[in-house]
């Protein structure tokens, strides 16, 4: 658990993909909870394990709330929601198909 900013931008050293690929190697066990509350950044993060082949030989499992714009969550999700049920169905299947959990 690290509880510092998070930033998306692929260089800088706030975005955790860079920690975990510092640190990490495919024999260690890796679960990831990304759980910020803002989807740009959570998506952006989520979209940059799928594009990365050594992230996703690192990642065992990735768990994170994708707030989708729906009408039964929009009194807790409201500010900060993005994308559609279809959108979060697709990311989560690509994840799987890739070999996340």
């Amino acid at each position: 658990w690290i509880n510092v900013g998070v930033s998306y931008e692929n260089e800088s050293r706030q975005n955790p993909w860079n920690m975990l690929l510092d640190t990490y190697n495919e024999d260690d066990l890796v679960v990831i909870k990304l759980d910020i509350d803002h989807s740009v950044i959570e998506v952006a993060l989520t979209q940059q394990l799928l594009q990365n082949p050594k992230l996703l030989k690192l990642v065992d499992a990735f768990y994170f709330e994708h707030h989708v714009h729906l009408k039964e969550l929009s009194p807790y999700w409201s500010s900060s929601m993005s994308g559609s049920l279809l959108d979060s169905i697709k990311m989560f299947t690509d994840l799987r198909r890739a070999g996340v959990d």
